[in-house]
């Protein structure tokens, strides 16, 4: 499955009224664990086929990370029915972030 870049101007569409549930990695170019993160992120993405996946820059959008308080990067939220369901922050591994994405989905 594809990962959408998605901004602060589509985000409402793209994830708060997705009819599926959305997992949004909040993400900086100049973050060297979201850069390790990143293929952990795009490996499961292709696994995991009932949930949506999306990645917004936190420079470039800063209206979306303040409003759901994002504070570290990377921070991995799900969202289902427009709401936040789930909260991970930090890098981590594979294993450890397909169990969370099951166990949230």
């Amino acid at each position: 499955m594809s990962i959408k870049a998605v901004t602060d101007a589509d985000f409402e569409a793209e994830v708060l009224n997705s009819d599926k549930p959305v997992i949004v990695d909040f993400w900086a170019e100049w973050c060297g664990p979201c850069k390790q993160f990143g293929p952990v992120f795009e490996e499961v993405s292709e696994n995991v086929a009932e949930v949506s996946f999306a990645k917004v820059n936190i420079d470039e959008n800063p209206e979306a990370p303040t409003k759901y308080g994002v504070r570290g990067i990377p921070t991995m939220l799900m969202f289902k029915n427009g709401e936040v369901a789930a909260m991970k922050v930090g890098n981590t591994t594979k294993s450890d972030f397909e169990a969370w994405v099951n166990e949230n989905k």
